[in-house]
């Protein structure tokens, strides 16, 4: 049951945290920083690791190339992490405000926030040091930056586990990438896929490269000749989903009344959706004047 109660709360609280990557705010906030895109990104998300070397930052991101990940660390170094931090939510406090109105100052967003903190707190972090890194992060004051921070300390736990997964399954972190995107037998296993071609661009893989970790799957009888997963393929990603949702579920079991936490949380995530600012989002109608 826990580990359906986390793959519940992943599929839920989701796009609340990508609103921080995927708004009209963080361009500007990054230029104003001195940062290119992949500078907040990179800075803003490893930012709780402290100064370290990019090395360390590729090894908690896992699939991006080390170049990419030492150019944006290397960016956000150089005008301080506080800083990419500082612009990343700068962006995130605008589209949050766009995207709940009224609602930020629901009393709700603070229950919600107390709840998923109890499971935080009370979470394993041995071998998650992203995760680790997150949760001894100061907090921020306003409650929707409060559950902003709170689903990223969840999503980071969630992730370093997936990763630990993927190690023990052997894959290399193009092959990861590109089982995620090939086609499951099961219409029915829900995914959130990003392309490759959105993949290539934001993890500075090459073609070359995805072609290499494609035939690799196909030699291992994980895909077939079309790229699609076989009964192999689909039986490991159906396995690394299942046991990142088992690792995960150590959180989520120490969070009072979760399935009433995520029940709150839903109308806030659907107002992030709504905004249309995600990709693959559309824009809330709106009633003329």
């Amino acid at each position: 049951m826990s580990s359906e109660l986390a793959r519940a709360a992943y599929e839920t609280l989701e796009p609340y945290h990508v609103l921080a990557y995927f708004n009209p705010y963080a361009g500007a906030a990054a230029r104003r920083a001195g940062l290119d895109e992949l500078g907040l990104y990179v800075g803003a998300r490893g930012a709780p690791l402290g100064r370290c070397p990019s090395a360390v930052v590729t090894a908690t991101f896992a699939n991006f190339t080390p170049a990419y990940v030492h150019h944006g660390w290397s960016g956000a170094l150089s005008v301080g992490l506080s800083a990419a931090e500082a612009a990343r939510t700068e962006a995130l406090d605008h589209a949050l405000r766009d995207a709940l109105g009224e609602r930020i100052d629901a009393p709700e967003l603070r229950t919600i926030v107390g709840a998923v903190r109890v499971g935080i707190v009370e979470a394993p972090y041995a071998g998650r040091p992203l995760a680790a890194a997150w949760a001894a992060h100061p907090w921020p004051d306003e409650p929707h930056l409060q559950l902003w921070h709170a689903i990223s300390v969840v999503r980071e736990h969630r992730g370093d586990g997936h990763l630990a997964a993927l190690t023990l399954a052997g894959l290399t972190p193009v092959e990861t990438l590109v089982l995620h995107e090939a086609p499951h037998p099961n219409p029915a296993v829900r995914r959130r896929t990003m392309g490759k071609k959105g993949l290539l661009r934001t993890r500075g893989w090459t073609e070359d490269d995805w072609d290499a970790a494609s035939e690799s799957l196909r030699e291992k009888g994980i895909l077939d000749a079309e790229g699609a997963m076989t009964a192999a393929g689909s039986g490991l990603y159906d396995r690394l989903e299942a046991q990142t949702d088992a690792a995960a579920a150590t959180l989520w079991a120490a969070v009072p009344e979760a399935d009433e936490t995520l029940r709150l949380a839903r109308p806030f995530v659907k107002a992030v959706i709504d905004i249309g600012y995600l990709p693959g989002t559309k824009p809330r109608a709106t009633t003329p004047d």
